[in-house]
């Protein structure tokens, strides 16, 4: 049976609405929505952007040590947005979602290069 372009998107327009309804999918969109309001993280990526701001204003003139300063203290508040519970439970669901993603993805390919090599 032969399927035309426009039914074979209308299937996989199907598929990512059904990925989209998976219980892992909506648990890292709802612990997304939740980082993303978190007042703690915006205030921390915020000072990370102005550091690497200075920094990049103090490389232009050769300051190398005011430089490895300020990556110093954009290292240490990344670690401290990285010890926030939200960030590692969202970065837990971001694997398993990436896990689930990379396995369709390798499903399908297998499936497509089985059809082709069938026809050959």
């Amino acid at each position: 049976m032969a399927y035309s372009k426009e039914e074979v998107l209308n299937k996989v327009e199907e598929i990512t609405t059904r990925l989209d309804e998976l219980e892992e999918v909506e648990r890292f969109k709802a612990l997304e929505a939740r980082l993303n309001d978190n007042q703690k993280v915006k205030d921390l990526i915020e000072q990370i952007k102005k550091l690497q701001k200075q920094a990049v204003n103090l490389q232009a003139y050769g300051k190398v040590n005011a430089v490895k300063q300020i990556d110093d203290q954009i290292d240490a508040i990344q670690a401290e947005i990285d010890a926030l519970p939200i960030v590692d439970e969202f970065k837990s669901a971001q694997v398993v979602v990436n896990d689930l993603l990379q396995r369709i993805t390798a499903n399908i390919n297998d499936k497509v290069n089985e059809k082709f090599n069938s026809i050959e």
